[in-house]
């Protein structure tokens, strides 16, 4: 079961196998998409298909440097002589001794400097890629794990923020009725000072026009909603980064619009501690995938 995962984390892993190890280290950093890149010997590049379907079946976001160190420990990584290339050389250089019998002669490190003289013996391409892959399997399942811890705090500090959003919902919802009887109040008061001569089934219906503008009741729903939403999101089995974006954006859009309707300095403060929590959000939720 795929728990919420961070997008940044680091992972190193070897491999050895008879004489040849292997290590590879990975760095993950957040990302939009799935952005792989592969730092490794040539020898290796004809398994990169293969590494990118690892890869993808582990992390579904998220920028993937990957880096593959091989050596050998064995005797096959001591160079061998071209004999035949050597006996050429030796051949020149005989020729050109009996063309100039008074120049300097080269000794034997020289001739072994020589290009193509000495041959680094091939590493066994099979065993290698087999340690390779082994290598960044292991890697993977480290950095996952990486992932899901440092996600469970992201997600912990995400729900410790919407739960004070909630609580604060909780606490102008009660406030709510006693918010409406003051703006009511002022505005007959208002009426009042002004000594309008106006019928009062009209006043009336004014009056509860403005009320029903200024009403925040349905912002405050849709408030709950995206954050039960959240809930939701975190507990999923499927990456949420890109929903917890999406529903970071309809939060704010839903608090500026209390703010907006706001006919009291509480319900403003309200609104501006919301945006705060928002934000807070907003930024834990950019290392989530």
């Amino acid at each position: 079961m795929v728990m919420t995962q961070s997008m940044t984390g680091f992972a190193r892993r070897s491999v050895t196998t008879g004489a040849i190890a292997v290590t590879v280290e990975c760095r993950s950093v957040n990302s939009r998409f799935l952005d792989l890149h592969f730092r490794m010997p040539d020898s290796l590049r004809s398994i990169e298909t293969s590494l990118r379907k690892k890869a993808s079946a582990y992390c579904s976001r998220g920028k993937l440097e990957f880096t593959i160190r091989a050596s050998d420990t064995g005797d096959n990584t001591t160079p061998a002589i071209d004999a035949e290339r050597l006996s050429a050389l030796r051949g020149a250089l005989a020729n050109i001794a009996d063309s100039f019998p008074h120049a300097s002669q080269p000794d034997q490190l020289a001739l072994l400097m020589a290009p193509g003289v000495l041959i680094e013996r091939e590493q066994d391409a099979a065993a290698l890629q087999a340690a390779s892959l082994e290598a960044a399997e292991a890697c993977l399942e480290e950095l996952r794990q990486q992932r899901v811890q440092e996600g469970k705090k992201l997600a912990a500090m995400i729900c410790q923020r919407a739960d004070r959003m909630k609580e604060q919902l909780n606490e102008l919802r009660d406030r709510l009725p006693e918010l409406q009887d003051a703006h009511r109040a002022r505005l007959m008061g208002r009426f009042t000072e002004l000594d309008i001569d106006a019928d009062p089934i009209r006043l009336e219906e004014e009056v509860v026009y403005v009320l029903q503008r200024a009403d925040v009741e349905e912002e405050m729903d849709r408030l709950d909603a995206h954050l039960d939403a959240i809930e939701r999101a975190l507990a999923s089995s499927e990456p949420c980064g890109r929903r917890l974006d999406f529903l970071m954006q309809e939060l704010n859009r839903e608090a500026n619009t209390l703010g907006s309707k706001s006919t009291a300095l509480s319900t403003t403060n309200t609104s501006v501690d919301f945006k705060v929590l928002i934000e807070q959000m907003r930024e834990q939720i950019q290392n989530i995938e």
